[in-house]
This record gives structure tokens, C-alpha cells and sequence, in this order.
């Protein structure tokens, strides 16, 4: 599981840091991407990356400010002209749906592949065998949502050195037994999968915030996390102006990665008042409350 960022600026595009949209590389886990917020040209920034618009299989888009949309109907339709066949989903706030439909429909935009569009509210807004995403409001102009994505927990490695041991030879009956499943050897005897299992291996968490205020729903969703991304578009004395446009501060993401407990803080979205000068100044900044944080930049990846 990798988190990559192909846009960490904030509000409007700037030379160094493209808009908000970030990647989760689940390549590994079910060879797909999600994609979190598409701002404008996030297709473009794709086109510098390794990632294949057909692998990304959901989109969770956090708010309905521009800077976090502007690029979504031109990848869905993109995705479509490359070859794109399997099917989409679209997470987002109420009026997504009517955002996306009326773009292709004014444009003309046929995709050949089948879309879902699903508006969310706070909760569960996805779960299968592999993971569970929860949504949460947050505190910002207008209605923005984290969300928290939790790998469930995977079987334990097969213990090979166990079987072997019992005079079972590798075969396509370790995959079965791998699976927990009940089988029946050549010698008659009947053994359970589950017996040869090591401890679960635990899933992974990933907390990905919208624009937000500090507030207590963006650390609930951290709690514990091993990865929370966190907006950070002022400087710690920005404290008031990042009040007044429902905004955080590094020194804010860093007391509620501090608060949350989490293994590692992200911060993104950063102004463009900033210059690359000034970067290392907003991570130490963060530093200073929790160490164990790295700011953003486009094309950056962290491993989970």
C-alpha cells in the first residue's frame, strides 16, 4: 500500500505544486488505485507518473471546491478514450452527481465504461472482504468530509516448514490450505487449513482529511492510524487567517497527529504564499510537535 501525491498545492495551481488529488496504490492488494480528489490537470500530472487511469477503481472526492474537481471530468472521460472498460465508482457530497452528469452530457462525453455515482453521508461508505472506508464531516466553508481507510486483518502466512514436516510436499493443495480451507490427502488423512496459519497479519490504516478546521470528527478518524494526511495550508503564525478560511495550520496537524496517535503525518495542500524556500520551515514546524511527520510534494510516495 503507497500513498502518492500528484497535486499538494492549495486553492489555485501553482508552478511547483499542481492542486489537491492524491493516489492510493493498492497494486499489491487488489491491483487497483483510488484516487482522493481530482483537481485540475491531475490527468496531466498522471501523464508524468506510472499510474494507468484504467487501474483507478474509485474516486473519493473530500469537498466540492474547485480546486479538488476541476479535473474529474476530464480524467473520466480520458479513462474512457484509453481503453478503460471496468467500472467506476464516484464517492462525493451531495451535488456531485449532478456536477459530473451535467459536465458529460454538456460536453458531449460518452464513456464506455459503467459509472457509479454514489453522494455520500457520514459512516461506512464502502466495505468489502479486503477494506472498510468511513467518512466523517469536517470543519471547513462548506461541506468537506475525511476520510479512514482500514485494511481488515489477513490470514497469517501458511507454515510451509509445518506441512513439510508432516510429510505433505508442496503443491496446489498448499493454495487451498493457504485459504483455510478442509482437505483430503492421498493417504486418507483430512487436515484444516487454519492449523497451519501463523498469526493475522494486521491491516493497515490510511486517514485522508479534507480541508478542515481542527476538530474532534478529523481525530476520530486518525485515531491510531499508520498514515494520516492532514492539509497544513498556513504557517503555525497563520493561526488566524487559517481560522477565518476554515483552514489548518502545521503546528494544528501536528497536535492531532500527536492527539490521534498515529505512526506518520503527511502534510499537504500548501499555499502558494509559500516557496520552495520556505517548505523545510512549515515541516519543522511540525517537527517541533511531532517528529515524525514529511510534507508533501507532487510526485512524492510514502510506503504504509
Amino acid at each position: 500500500m503507497k500513498v502518492f501525491f500528484l497535486g499538494t498545492g492549495a486553492g489555485v495551481p501553482a508552478k511547483l505544486r499542481n492542486v489537491s488529488s492524491i493516489a492510493l496504490k493498492l497494486l499489491e492488494e487488489r491491483g487497483a488505485i483510488w484516487l482522493f480528489d481530482c483537481g485540475e490537470a491531475t490527468q496531466h500530472q498522471i501523464l508524468h507518473t506510472t499510474i494507468k487511469p484504467r487501474r483507478i477503481e474509485k474516486i473519493f472526492i473530500t469537498h466540492l471546491h474547485g480546486d479538488h474537481i476541476f479535473g474529474l471530468p476530464g480524467l473520466l472521460g480520458s479513462r474512457s478514450f484509453q481503453g478503460g472498460t471496468d467500472p467506476l465508482t464516484v464517492y462525493g457530497p451531495k451535488g456531485i452527481q449532478a456536477f459530473i452528469e451535467t459536465s458529460l452530457a454538456v460536453s458531449e462525453t460518452h464513456l464506455k465504461y459503467p459509472l457509479h455515482i454514489v453522494e455520500i453521508d457520514e459512516g461506512t461508505i464502502y466495505e468489502d472482504e479486503q477494506f472498510v472506508v468511513e467518512a466523517r464531516r469536517l470543519d471547513h466553508a462548506i461541506l468537506s468530509y475525511g476520510f479512514r481507510i482500514v485494511e481488515k486483518d489477513r490470514p497469517g502466512e501458511l507454515q510451509a516448514d509445518k506441512l513439510q514436516a508432516e510429510g505433505i510436499p508442496p503443491g496446489p493443495i498448499y493454495k487451498r490450505l493457504k485459504n483455510g480451507e478442509t482437505v483430503q490427502l492421498d493417504d486418507g488423512r483430512v487436515i484444516c487449513g487454519k492449523d497451519y496459519l501463523g498469526p493475522k497479519q494486521k491491516g493497515k490504516v490510511v486517514t485522508i482529511l479534507g480541508d478542515t478546521r481542527p476538530c474532534e470528527n478529523a481525530r476520530i478518524l486518525a485515531e491510531n492510524a499508520d498514515l494520516l494526511v492532514h492539509e497544513a495550508t498556513f504557517a503555525k503564525d497563520g493561526e488566524e487567517m487559517a481560522f477565518e478560511y476554515f483552514h489548518s495550520t502545521t503546528t494544528q496537524a501536528a497536535s492531532l497527529a500527536k492527539e490521534a496517535r498515529v505512526s506518520r503525518l503527511v502534510l499537504t495542500h500548501i499555499s502558494s504564499r509559500y516557496g520552495k524556500e520556505d517548505w523545510a520551515k512549515l515541516a519543522s514546524e511540525a517537527m517541533a510537535i511531532f517528529p515524525n511527520t514529511a510534507i508533501a510534494e507532487d510526485f512524492s510516495e510514502f510506503s504504509v
